[in-house]
């Protein structure tokens, strides 16, 4: 009976442990094979997400305070072998309550809790706003890295992060920060974030809106880019703007149109559609073309056109 007795009172203890704390395994894994004019066909890991593996984790310490935790890196399907020498994608540790919530180490930053939302075309490798000169240059998960967010408002949020300079990185630092409105078919948010280096500095300014009238979802963007590095100053105006269309619900169609122009320079544009079909919860396939401009290619660093098949799996 003591024995039993014991037994009960550490399986009571254990499943409380549970209760108050949780850590999860996750990730995606998403593979494309795409056709570029003028080029063989490749495979490229991450056609619109990422492939990653990440654990998260959380622990209930009352009074509505939780301690977080997540690291996360990212992989290469078509070799097997992982990015960066570490957790490159994220690692942090941090609380959430009823303040909002606090991240410190490597994380997203402000900035980039808006970026991409509104992309068209999946924000895949088949997406326009491929051309835009902000897409890959911003720096979205900065080293020492302190991020906040506060509690929603009635729809209403806002975010903002900050770094310690990092001097692997020409004494890089990113400071960024957004406000967000989301609230039933409407989504808007402007974020801004400046990457400061020894030798000058980037500037972003976004503004993007979906809205979503059920048989359509509306996509728009603007970026606005400051280039103030190493003697060179220019803008760059980025635009986007496209639909999501759900044909049932398994398939969904996505189109879009994007430009970018320096200014004083040419205009490059790009126009693409796709369509993605859910064979389950966690695992689609999907396929796509997508079109740019001679000024795309020639100056934004565009392809003449793009066709590409792919299946992601999240898990």
């Amino acid at each position: 009976m003591k024995k039993s007795l014991i037994a009960l009172a550490s399986l009571a203890v254990v499943t409380a442990a549970s209760a108050q704390s949780s850590v999860t395994l996750y990730g995606i894994a998403d593979v494309v094979i795409h056709k570029d004019s003028g080029v063989s066909t490749k495979m490229t890991s991450g056609g619109v997400s990422t492939s990653r593996w990440g654990i998260k984790g959380s622990e209930d310490l009352g009074g509505g305070l939780n301690a977080n935790f997540n690291f996360e890196q990212g992989i290469d399907l078509t070799d097997g072998s992982l990015k960066g020498s570490g957790f490159d994608r994220q690692a942090w540790v941090g609380l959430s309550g009823g303040f909002g919530e606090l991240k410190l180490g490597k994380t997203g930053s402000a900035y980039d809790d808006v970026a991409y939302i509104t992309n068209p075309v999946f924000d895949s490798v088949l997406a326009p706003t491929n051309i835009w000169f902000s897409y890959n240059i911003y720096n979205w998960n900065p080293n020492k890295g302190v991020y906040y967010a506060t509690p929603d408002f009635g729809g209403f949020s806002a975010a903002v992060s900050s770094s310690f300079k990092d001097a692997a990185e020409d004494n890089l630092r990113s400071s960024a920060l957004n406000v967000k409105y989301e609230g039933g078919p409407l989504f808007v948010g402007l974020a801004y974030q400046q990457d400061k280096v020894d030798s000058g500095s980037v500037k972003y300014t976004l503004l993007q809106a979906t809205y979503d009238f059920g048989v359509a979802k509306l996509l728009a963007g603007m970026a606005k880019s400051k280039l103030d590095a190493l003697g060179v100053t220019d803008d760059i105006t980025d635009l986007s703007i496209g639909a999501d269309v759900p044909l049932s619900d398994a398939l969904t169609l996505s189109t879009g149109f994007a430009s970018t122009k320096l200014d004083g320079g040419p205009r490059g544009s790009s126009f693409a559609v796709a369509a993605n079909y859910a064979l389950s919860k966690r695992t689609s396939v999907y396929t796509g073309f997508r079109k740019d401009n001679s000024n795309a290619v020639d100056f934004y660093d565009g392809v003449k056109s793009r066709f590409g098949v792919g299946m992601k799996h999240e898990f």
